[in-house]
């Protein structure tokens, strides 16, 4: 049986991975209207992978015989004014994920929940690779992004990116 504080907070990471959904979605129109089609595809895919995770919250749950109650799902709200400032909003947004798989973990751990913690074991390693991604965005736009062609490249590089479903198993 999951305790209660840790249904309630797995509960919750379910909004906040829709959200991280929608928040992708908003930065891949965001490049889609700048031209970049490679940086749209990007955070497309990226908006993929929240919305499964978030199916897997929803899933561990249901496994769990634990209620899943669904909430409203906010509006992103940051004001993208430049290429930039999508990519590191995108790094802030996955440090503060990280942060709720560590709170999520934290009460887990405080309450003896094994089971929910080797659940979660595999969204702390992706949330490090999450961070490296965004980082890794961050600093090719710092090295190539005022070039043109570097630019352009770089959009190339972006637009090969495929999805690939997560590979937990419930």
């Amino acid at each position: 049986m999951v305790n209660e504080k840790v249904h309630q907070l797995l509960n919750d990471q379910i909004n906040k991975e829709l959200y991280s959904a929608y928040l992708y979605l908003d930065f891949s129109n965001y490049f889609k209207a700048a031209g970049l089609d490679g940086f749209a595809n990007w955070y497309y895919i990226q908006a993929q992978e929240e919305r499964d995770h978030a199916m897997l919250f929803y899933t561990y749950l249901q496994n769990e015989n634990m209620p899943v109650t669904l909430e409203a799902i906010a509006k992103p709200d940051k004001v993208l004014d430049s290429h930039m400032t999508v990519l590191k909003a995108g790094l802030e947004h996955e440090i503060y994920v990280t942060s709720l798989i560590n709170d999520i973990y934290a009460a887990a751990y405080y309450a003896r929940d094994f089971r929910t913690m080797q659940f979660l074991d595999w969204f702390v390693k992706e949330q490090g690779e999450e961070e490296t991604n965004a980082n890794d965005l961050i600093t090719k736009m710092e090295l190539f992004g005022s070039d043109a062609k570097g630019l352009y490249m770089l959009n190339q590089e972006l637009a090969a990116r495929v999805y690939s479903a997560p590979s937990l198993v419930l």
